[in-house]
């Protein structure tokens, strides 16, 4: 009676100031594993507390499981060793570098007249590691050993889990923390096992994590303004940043940058892009709502959640409205040579009929179709009464792959050389949305020969005139009326 397990308060206070969110798992740390348990009615009796031999610790990516165990360790629990399982290359490199940690963590409380006595012994299996870790912890009554990310042990036996987890049935005072991401039921082959969960952090305590350290808006305070001193400029950090911060959850992290890393990493990527009118003079700190309506456009393109060494056009300054009309020419696709050439054959093969064929792309009818004045032998002298739409204002019509491939080689200048592989070309333009499947018979295979294709929807007019004139290729001359 009168016997609780407890922490002192101020030291819980403190790893919660730290680590924010993560109360809960803390008080199960607390309950969990304590050395000691003290008597309420008499603080100074301290009686040997009972804790399990193992204790699992999961949760997604980026939730605080390693720092939080490591900061509850430091502050309380006087020897302990944490082994970096994704450190380790087999087995026997578990092992070894587990009594390699025990060892320097137990070597770490004696004199420095003794810390060159260091233990090298080998461990080549599992067995070998009990034997060691009884050596090593015969004379401590407690010690704490941490596997980190144990599931993810390259190449692991499949009873690894379930033996490491009764180490302590063997070793006398030892008590196992394995941290995974997603365990499996009944993973380590036993019941009555304690599990502490890290739930992956809300869009509240996302934002609330990330305000406590807000970023400055102007990295040297402006001169013009006499009023704004260094004082003002702290206070608008803290206001400004959450708001931002909620705005990048709502708009891009919620779907992709879920995880507490990913959404730091990208708060911080577009902040100098957003508050580049503030550092203009256009807004002030405080005309969020203003902002956000002006820059929305780094709320909308997804490409900002990719890293890459060529600099996003998104996260450049925007340009003066004079000088937009250019850049339509600048987003078209740069493409290899023969690349290009295969997208104008999908275009002449999705909008001319394939009965034409024979006419526009067999090298014996090009002298006949081909008239001095300009034109085709088929335009005749009467008007016709029927008035047709032109072929590129209708839909692209869906072709076979071997058809593309035969007007490819009708509209190439040279022959094409033997290193150039057509299919790895098909298959750029299939990732780059240029080119769609239509179904057919080949369905099921990408390059089946049976396959229908036709061009994607960015493949406009405008856009296949263009990709002609880089190549000098007279397209006005394939394309059927």
């Amino acid at each position: 009676m009168g016997e609780q397990l407890l922490l002192p308060d101020e030291l819980l206070l403190m790893l919660s100031e730290k680590w924010t969110c993560r109360d809960q798992q803390l008080r199960q740390l607390r309950t969990l594993v304590s050395h000691d348990r003290i008597n309420l009615v008499q603080p100074k009796l301290h009686v040997q507390a009972t804790t399990p031999s193992t204790v699992v610790v999961y949760g997604p990516c980026a939730t605080g499981k390693s720092r939080v165990i490591q900061a509850y360790l430091e502050s309380h629990v006087t020897k302990f060793a944490i082994v970096n399982c994704r450190e380790c290359i087999t087995g026997r490199h578990l092992f070894e570098r587990t009594v390699a940690a025990v060892a320097a963590s137990l070597w770490n409380d004696k004199p420095e007249a003794n810390r060159n006595d260091t233990y090298n012994e080998r461990c080549e299996n599992l067995a070998a590691l009990v034997v060691h870790l009884q050596k090593l912890l015969k004379m401590h009554e407690k010690f704490v050993l941490v596997f980190d990310g144990v599931d993810k042990q390259r190449e692991s036996a499949p009873t690894l889990l379930p033996a490491l987890a009764r180490l302590g049935e063997y070793v006398s005072g030892l008590i196992t923390i394995m941290i995974v991401q997603h365990p499996p039921p009944r993973f380590l082959h036993q019941s009555g096992v304690p599990y502490i969960h890290f739930p992956a952090y809300t869009r509240a305590q996302s934002v609330h994590i990330l305000s406590r350290n807000p970023p400055d808006i102007f990295l040297e305070l402006p001169t013009d303004v006499p009023d704004y001193d260094a004082e003002v400029h702290a206070e608008d950090k803290p206001w400004l940043w959450p708001r931002y911060c909620a705005a990048i959850w709502d708009s891009l992290a919620q779907n992709a940058a879920r995880d507490l890393v990913s959404f730091r990493a990208l708060c911080i990527k577009l902040w100098r892009p957003f508050v580049a009118p503030i550092l203009a003079g256009d807004f002030g700190t405080r005309d969020f709502s203003r902002l956000l309506v002006a820059q929305r456009r780094l709320f909308q393109d997804e490409t900002v959640l990719l890293d890459s060494i060529i600099a996003s056009p998104t996260l450049a300054p925007p340009t003066a409205p004079s000088q937009d009309k250019p850049s339509k020419s600048s987003s078209a696709h740069e493409l290899p040579y023969y690349a290009k050439y295969l997208l104008l054959a999908a275009y002449l093969a999705s909008f001319n009929p394939a009965k034409t064929d024979a006419l526009y792309f067999m090298k014996s009818t090009e002298r006949k179709r081909r008239k001095k004045g300009g034109g085709t032998a088929r335009s005749g002298g009467r008007v016709s009464q029927k008035r047709q739409v032109p072929r590129h204002l209708l839909g692209a019509a869906a072709f076979t792959l071997d058809r593309v491939l035969s007007v490819l080689h009708a509209i190439l200048p040279d022959d094409l050389r033997g290193t150039v592989d057509v299919y790895t070309l098909v298959a750029t333009l299939t990732s780059l949305k240029l080119l769609v499947r239509g179904g057919g018979l080949g369905a099921g295979d990408a390059l089946e020969a049976g396959g229908k294709w036709k061009v994607g929807a960015a493949v406009s007019w405008e856009y296949v005139q263009g990709l002609a004139r880089s190549v000098d290729f007279g397209l006005s001359d394939y394309v059927a009326e």
